[in-house]
């Protein structure tokens, strides 16, 4: 196989919090790091308050935007009743990676232990736009990205990746 040449996405990241502003998102931060040291683009950047309509509304703007290839959020996966980023996520998702979720617990049982079970992060498609859905510690978020993210990111990463597919996610929309 040739070596291929990096492709860099295009991502959003999104905090949800009740209490967080820009200067206090460390995990967001951490998130934005990240993905520039990567060399993906920082798209665009928000924080919005554990509001399920206001996630879903955030996450479908996104998705409508073509400068956005990949959205990731940080924030609101717990089990507490304010913790409404999972079903944001899946009012706008059309169709679930729900092998994210298994591989994400894999990596945080390795790093937390059983404590892993209490997050419910997700991942789906919509829109032809990724989307990714993280707990809210700066832990979760650099395990998400160093062991699972930079490398389905990476079109030089095999023997697959997400940035590969990124053609064919809305080939169902083509006339036949």
């Amino acid at each position: 196989m040739t070596e291929r040449e990096f492709i860099p996405t295009r991502i959003a990241v999104l905090t949800v919090s009740d209490t967080r502003s820009l200067a206090e998102d460390r995990s967001g931060e951490t998130l934005v790091a990240r993905l520039e040291a990567a060399g993906h683009i920082l798209a665009a950047r928000a924080i919005v308050t554990d509001d399920r309509a206001r996630i879903a509304a955030q996450l479908s703007a996104w998705i409508a935007d073509p400068d956005v290839d990949v959205v990731i959020s940080t924030g609101g996966t717990g089990l507490t009743g304010r913790d409404v980023t999972v079903e944001a996520h899946h009012d706008v998702y059309e169709k679930e990676i729900t092998a994210f979720s298994t591989v994400f617990t894999i990596v945080s049982m390795q790093k937390i232990g059983t404590s892993a079970v209490q997050s419910r992060a997700c991942a789906g498609v919509a829109g032809g736009t990724y989307l990714f859905a993280l707990p809210g510690s700066t832990g979760a978020c650099k395990d998400a990205w160093d062991e699972i993210l930079v490398k389905q990111l990476d079109y030089r990463h095999g023997p697959c990746n997400f940035v590969e597919i990124f053609p064919r996610l809305e080939e169902h929309k083509r006339r036949k």
